[in-house]
């Protein structure tokens, strides 16, 4: 039992966390009244439970019992969300186009997110940015000398830690080139539509916003090879903040031959680097082993294995085997002409 309130929806996130800006931009335009408590685990709220894996944003659930339960995980978040509010639904009505949103959220979220974690930290001006920040953005009333320490502290700490997604001076020059290829196709995009799957928001679409927060509006480097790029992106990414005033229609969405088309080189990208890296995780997770080397657009790539990542390959082929057979085989067409087919097998 608790004695938070379990009314608004309650939520606790920090402003560097992409996850959290994913879903609190989700929550402003499907209109869910909720409350954010910023913080992290540095500085518990009194009241509320912890989750089972530490991680931000972190969801206050009412349960029948009058409690509140913690959870985390931005993607099934989303979709309890749609089954628990109704309405606004950043989920495609149409299967194959559901399918195609499903898989780049999950490129946005688990592929993007090394890009953001990459550019944070492996360059010098970057780090020296992001760990005040990262203290200040949880505690803003901690004395200079204080927080001073803790920067340095969780500076270190996460760039010691950089390794865990790959990034390492052979496979960084991969990961800004992946970034600025996306920067590219995703202006052609936003021009010719205004979202990844049409005239309305989907739930990719704040995947790749959370990420773009950091990207493009806190880590420097990244921000300045973004801007050199795009000025459309960046702002797409303040809008995106508070989609509050759009009115969606069904008929913003694409359809699924529109899509094909689209969609096709931001698929060719997933194809192009997350697919490999998807594949070589998983076969070195089921073979047990700690570590893997593979080749990701034409260069090594190597990295610790990744279970989580591992399971995200299951679950997407677990939302294509959902599909009508009808809606398999279109949906096979579109990434097997995108390289994506791997992901099928």
């Amino acid at each position: 039992m608790t004695n938070a309130p379990s009314s608004p929806l309650r939520l606790m996130g920090a402003p560097g966390s992409p996850y959290t800006r994913k879903m609190v931009a989700t929550l402003r335009y499907r209109r869910i009244a909720h409350a954010i408590l910023w913080g992290g685990f540095r500085n518990p709220y009194p009241g509320y439970p912890e989750p089972k894996v530490k991680l931000l944003p972190t969801f206050y659930f009412p349960t029948p019992e009058g409690g509140l339960e913690a959870v985390t995980d931005s993607t099934p978040i989303t979709r309890r969300l749609e089954r628990e509010h109704g309405g606004r639904s950043v989920l495609p009505v149409d299967p194959v186009l559901n399918f195609l949103n499903y898989l780049i959220e999950d490129y946005g979220d688990e592929w993007m997110t090394k890009a953001m974690f990459h550019y944070r930290w492996a360059h010098k001006a970057d780090a020296e940015n992001a760990g005040p920040l990262l203290i200040f953005w949880s505690m803003p009333q901690m004395d200079t000398e204080a927080a001073v320490a803790a920067s340095q502290a969780i500076s270190k700490r996460q760039i010691d830690r950089l390794y865990v997604v790959g990034s390492n001076d052979i496979t960084g020059p991969t990961i800004e080139a992946s970034f600025e290829r996306f920067v590219t196709l995703f202006d052609r995009l936003i021009e010719t539509q205004g979202y990844c799957l049409g005239q309305r928001p989907s739930s990719a679409d704040f995947a790749l916003y959370g990420q773009l927060t950091q990207l493009t509006q806190v880590e420097p480097t990244s921000m300045a090879a973004a801007n050199a790029i795009s000025r459309r992106v960046r702002a797409w990414v303040d809008r995106v903040e508070d989609l509050s005033g759009v009115e969606p229609e069904d008929g913003h969405w694409l359809s699924r031959e529109a899509a094909r088309e689209a969609l096709a080189p931001l698929l060719a990208e997933i194809g192009r680097v997350y697919v490999p890296f998807l594949l070589a995780n998983a076969a070195a997770v089921k073979e047990g082993r700690e570590s893997f080397t593979t080749e990701i657009d034409g260069r090594p790539w190597s990295q610790p294995t990744f279970p989580y990542q591992a399971k995200c390959l299951s679950w997407i082929r677990q939302e294509f085997a959902a599909l009508s057979d009808d809606d398999r085989t279109i949906a096979a067409d579109i990434l097997n002409r995108s390289g994506c087919q791997g992901l099928l097998a």
